[in-house]
């Protein structure tokens, strides 16, 4: 008896059913079996499906005397075939992880349950990238106790991302229905109700293959017997649950009804012609009228609107909402603000209450506009289009001036007023590049601007122009510019990439500067500065190069950039990586910087290196780190001799030499003179205007949110583990967050909290955000260490304290006993101490003075002047 078997059904698709079950037969269990079920295929499937079999006894095949017309009636055979005592479902256009059979029998044998389910995640074959549905239902590997204890589960009703016990199956009676399409719908319904634990685990077991056209039933949704079939589908799982005693449990799945099989057709609904829209909602009608009212109050706002306007049969209007649903949505024509709430439309209703997304209340830079082309001719090269431009929140000022953004550029445009609130626009111009032409509205009391794209009729033909083509695109319709490839062009950009690769190699241009060192000599009057790997050009490095300014000592700075990144107004800059940055470090008497020049560069004779460092704290650095902590020689060796180079270390305290110093093996000249970027938080001096470029509202207070990185979740997006939600929910009224993210870290906070969160993280100086906030919220960040000279509230957001310290980073310091300020696990936590936060401030008192003096006893504004006269020499 094999372990498991696979049960791969296939009609018509001989070309990909060997790719199916080689997928099976390569797996790393080894010993199951692949059952082939075929639906009577009509092609050459019998053949490939026979000659598989004769290629490995593990496989088997069956053929159905007549097709079914669905995927019920193969699955069944193979169901009842099936001769292991576990059992999974594949599709012949689709395929396995080599690792799925193996982790999900492991899984069933630990748990002990009726069946397991994993990720699935769709393998888009176009572009080779995989997208994981729905992942936040598949986090935590977990036994569930039956589908009452999770009814969102219900969202997961594939049927082949899971592997059954074949005797829970047979004994249990649960069957794939044979007359109807989406019949795993009605099958994982039955499961869930039969099931007493299954188990979830968050690992990718099924990759789900997505081709462009309509190549399966669950891609062919421009057929309206596509939409009756689901439908039919989603009533008879109701029904399923109805009759197994879970009749309660209707409302969470006609939720999973709303939010994803509606939405399949709600998508590309802007795209349809009126005749297929207005079809499509005297189907879905009656099944939407059914849904009780709070089943729709979970559902997205615009999703919420589409079904009202399909229940009120505004079918016109239900096409422009459905172009607000995906990718950047598109805002509305009109919206009516009433009693503090905001309706889409014209018409105040429940159901058209949008005021959950916060549309009204985003900032000027964040607002939302609307474009619609009516018009679009091109001649010659050049693009003439009429443009009507709604402002359904009322976000424009009295004084403003317009725009027309191609990529960078602008062309002023005159809009005029249109007789109903809007704007029409006669817009001349020649496209350039490629992208997303914008119209942009810059207000003219502060220069703060907003932009927004263009919105074209789906239908529209692209124009063809010299450069490229120029037509809508996706579901919303937006207007793009994509450039044409000319063959010969794009063959030269290959050789020219190509020879660039093979000439200008991180190894040839070490050869290179380890040759340029031995034969040019430092220039005492060149230092190369760089700060935070070239990415800013802030921090201490910053302070010192403005120091050496102000004193007019005789020393060119060049700035090493990465990126877009900005150097000092008149500064020379340098690329990071590039040839000219090779040439600098060789020829540069002094080094400058924050985190470190490359590693494998040894510095030239003669040339001094500054090390200013970017942060002190609680966490462990150096040898101690995760990154090298490790016994392995290679790494090890290579930050030892990185940190030889260094010939001055700035230390910002006693504390930093005692604990930083030795874990980074350096034993060079050490500078207790403070922190040269602190200086400005001693003095309370501001670089730029972070209030009105980060739009902080008058009368309310700031608190500035700064979490570190995780080592395993890097660009997660997962350091943010407060609740923002529930923030803004119970806080908006009196604060707004100033959310800096640590530059290794990928986060955006979605638009409907975009009234509450002030996005920081291109924000050039953090000195600034600690000025202008009122207290700061952090969980490890050395960030702590600098916001004790503001001698403001701090809080600490530490959930997950005991696996930073024992698993993740590792600590110095048990913070929980030395912070300045209450430490929380929970945002309700947060919001209580938040509400309270002068006497927590006061409470805190003894803690905060032993905080400042164990880290901030050498701040005393003048670092700056200190670390120049040290290291460069020269009077004050």
């Amino acid at each position: 008896m094999p372990d498991c078997t696979v049960v791969v059904i296939t009609y018509n698709d001989a070309s990909r059913l060997p790719r199916a079950v080689h997928s099976v037969l390569g797996q790393t269990l080894r010993d199951l079996e692949v059952i082939i079920s075929d639906d009577a295929s009509t092609d050459d499937t019998p053949r490939v499906a026979a000659e598989l079999a004769a290629s490995d006894p593990r496989v088997r095949y069956l053929r159905g005397e007549r097709n079914s017309g669905g995927c019920g009636a193969p699955r069944n055979t193979g169901l009842d075939a099936a001769a292991s005592p576990y059992l999974m479902f594949l599709d012949s256009d689709d395929e396995l992880p080599r690792h799925a059979c193996k982790s999900l029998l492991a899984e069933i044998e630990r748990t002990g349950t009726d069946f397991v389910s994993g990720q699935i995640s769709r393998l888009y074959e176009w572009n080779g990238r995989l997208r994981p549905y729905y992942p936040e239902l598949f986090e935590r590997r977990r036994v569930v106790e039956g589908i009452r204890a999770e009814p969102e589960l219900f969202l997961d009703s594939f049927s082949t991302n899971k592997l059954y016990d074949v005797r829970f199956l047979r004994e249990s009676g649960v069957r794939f229905p044979e007359d109807i399409h989406y019949e795993d719908h009605v099958f994982a319904a039955e499961l869930y109700t039969r099931a007493r634990r299954f188990a979830v685990v968050p690992w990718v077991v099924y990759h789900w293959h997505r081709t462009r056209g309509d190549s399966s039933i669950s891609l062919s949704i421009k057929d309206m017997d596509n939409v009756r079939q689901r439908v039919a589908a989603a009533r008879l799982s109701d029904d399923a649950l109805r009759r197994q005693g879970f009749a309660d449990l209707v409302p969470a799945r006609q939720y999973r009804f709303l939010r994803q099989d509606l939405c399949v057709y709600l998508n590309p609904l802007p795209g349809r012609d009126l005749v297929w829209a207005k079809e499509f909602a005297a189907v879905v009608r009656p099944y939407l009228e059914e849904i009780p009212a709070e089943v729709y109050e979970r559902v997205d706002p615009l999703v919420k609107v589409c079904c009202r306007l399909i229940m009120d049969d505004r079918v016109e209007d239900l096409r422009v909402a459905a172009g607000c649903l995906t990718g950047p949505r598109a805002a509305p024509r009109a919206a009516v603000q009433l009693g503090g709430r905001t309706y889409w439309g014209t018409t105040v209703s429940p159901g058209l209450d949008i005021t959950r997304l916060r549309l009204a209340e985003l900032p000027f830079t964040a607002s939302r506009l609307r474009h619609e082309v009516s018009e679009l001719t091109a001649e010659g090269g050049r693009v003439r289009m009429t443009v009507r431009t709604f402002d359904p929140f009322g976000v424009l000022p009295v004084e403003w001036k317009a725009f027309l953004d191609l990529g960078g550029r602008r062309v002023p445009i005159r809009p005029r007023p249109s007789g109903d609130g809007g704007y029409v626009t006669d817009v001349v111009f020649t496209p350039a590049g490629s992208g997303e032409p914008r119209i942009g509205f810059t207000r003219l009391s502060d220069g703060l601007t907003t932009t927004d794209r263009l919105i074209v009729d789906p239908a529209t033909t692209p124009i063809e122009l010299p450069g490229g083509t120029l037509g809508p695109e996706g579901h919303t319709a937006y207007l793009r510019l994509r450039r044409r490839r000319v063959r010969w062009r794009a063959l030269l950009g290959r050789v020219r990439r190509l020879l660039i690769r093979r000439l200008s190699t991180p190894a040839a241009k070490l050869r290179a500067y380890k040759l340029l060192i031995k034969v040019v000599r430092p220039r005492a009057d060149l230092a190369l500065f760089e700060s935070d790997v070239g990415k800013g050009c802030t921090g201490s490095p910053r302070a010192v190069y403005e120091e050496l300014r102000r004193r007019g000592l005789p020393v060119e700075v060049v700035w090493s950039v990465a990126g877009r990144g900005q150097a000092p107004p008149g500064a020379r800059r340098v690329r990071r990586g590039g040839w000219k940055y090779v040439w600098t470090l060789a020829r540069a008497g002094y080094w400058v910087d924050s985190h470190g020049f490359p590693l494998d560069y040894p510095k030239p004779r003669g040339t001094r290196y500054l090390q200013t460092w970017h942060g002190q704290g609680i966490k462990s650095v150096g040898f101690d780190a995760p990154d090298l902590r490790g016994d392995f020689d290679g790494p090890r060796a290579r930050w030892r001799a990185a940190v030889a180079r260094w010939d001055a270390l700035i230390s910002p305290s006693a504390e930093f030499s005692r604990r930083f110093v030795p874990s980074n093996g350096y034993t060079g000249p050490v500078y207790r003179h403070g922190t040269p970027r602190c200086d400005a938080l001693v003095k309370g001096e501001l670089a730029g205007d972070p209030r009105r470029l980060l739009e902080l509202p008058a009368g309310k207070k700031a608190l500035l949110y700064a979490p570190t990185y995780r080592d395993r979740a890097r660009s997660s997006g997962r350091s943010v583990r407060a609740d923002l939600e529930l923030m803004a929910e119970e806080l908006a009224g009196e604060w707004v967050v100033i959310l800096r993210t640590h530059p290794v870290e990928r986060y955006r906070p979605p638009e409907h909290l975009r009234h509450f969160v002030r996005m920081a993280d291109a924000y050039p100086e953090v000195n600034d955000l600690m000025l202008v906030s009122d207290a700061l919220l952090t969980d490890y960040s050395s960030v702590m260490c600098d916001y004790a000279i503001t001698g403001k509230p701090m809080l600490f957001f530490v959930d997950d304290w005991d696996e930073y310290r024992l698993t993740e980073r590792g600590v110095y310091h048990d913070l929980l006993s030395i912070a300045p300020g209450p430490c929380v696990t929970t945002t309700e936590e947060l919001v209580e101490r938040l509400r309270d936060l002068p006497a927590q401030h006061a409470a805190h008192a003894a803690r905060y003075g032993a905080f400042r003096e164990l880290w901030c006893a050498d701040e005393r504004g003048d670092a700056a002047a200190r670390t120049v006269t040290a290291f460069f020499g020269g009077g004050s």
